[in-house]
């Protein structure tokens, strides 16, 4: 379907993934099905978003049936905040849901770790006063040397970072013993974050783009903005070209 750029951890990843975040129920099965028979090799998951055990389910159906073979997919999956302290157990609770032996790419989701509140649950942990519960006993060098870990250990073959600013991604680098090879942020034509994606294309960090349309129909539900695919401006730009 498209290209392969290599890792730093010397793994080729797809340059276009297919994100599961809002797929719910028994569609999985036939998106995630429909869209390798159309040659997505790249499935990007998290554990926040609660169907990775509907996800797993259609993978081993695409594997049992000959549609495609382990190796020819490449399968993200993310560490929830509540789960910084738990780094292995949340990695093999994602690889049982997936029904996979290792990951491709596992990310630190968001750069805060919050209360543990048990692993495969992943609601925003809230303390008696309203507010975000984050733990301020554990650092992200410390989540990070746990990711390193699960390299170590063959679960995981490359990590890297998701929503991290330049400061974060700078910090990363700097106490890392294998580099993140990929961060995920936001970027999009009205978000571009150029000097971000320029430090870590110097720093040889993989820029993945999430809400790569400007969050379409999501930001559209919560915030009233337009969608990039209806954007008069971009719908010149593509008539234009």
């Amino acid at each position: 379907m498209t290209g392969t750029i290599k890792l730093s951890s010397g793994y080729e990843m797809p340059m276009v993934g297919l994100g599961v975040w809002r797929m719910e129920g028994k569609s999985i099965r036939d998106l995630i099905l429909s869209a390798i028979k159309i040659g997505y090799r790249h499935f990007d998951c998290a554990a926040d978003y609660q169907n990775e055990a509907e996800v797993g389910e259609a993978l081993e159906e695409a594997f049992k049936s000959g549609l495609v073979k382990r190796e020819d997919l490449f399968i993200t999956t993310k560490l929830w905040n509540s789960d910084h302290g738990h780094v292995l157990e949340a990695c093999k609770d994602s690889l049982k849901k997936l029904r996979l032996e290792y990951l491709d790419l596992y990310l630190v989701h968001f750069p805060v770790a919050t209360r543990h509140t048990g692993v495969g649950t992943t609601a925003s942990a809230i303390g008696e006063d309203g507010v975000l519960d984050i733990d301020t006993t554990i650092s992200l060098e410390t989540t990070w040397h746990a990711m390193e870990d699960l390299v170590s250990k063959g679960l995981v073959r490359s990590i890297g970072i998701s929503n991290y600013d330049i400061f974060l991604t700078r910090d990363c680098l700097a106490y890392s013993k294998i580099k993140p090879a990929v961060n995920q942020i936001e970027t999009h034509p009205y978000f571009q974050r150029d000097s971000l994606v320029r430090f870590c294309q110097k720093h040889g960090v993989c820029v993945t783009a999430h809400t790569p349309l400007g969050g379409a129909a999501a930001n559209t539900e919560w915030f009233g903005s337009v969608s990039c695919l209806d954007d008069p401006t971009l719908k010149r730009s593509k008539l234009q070209s």
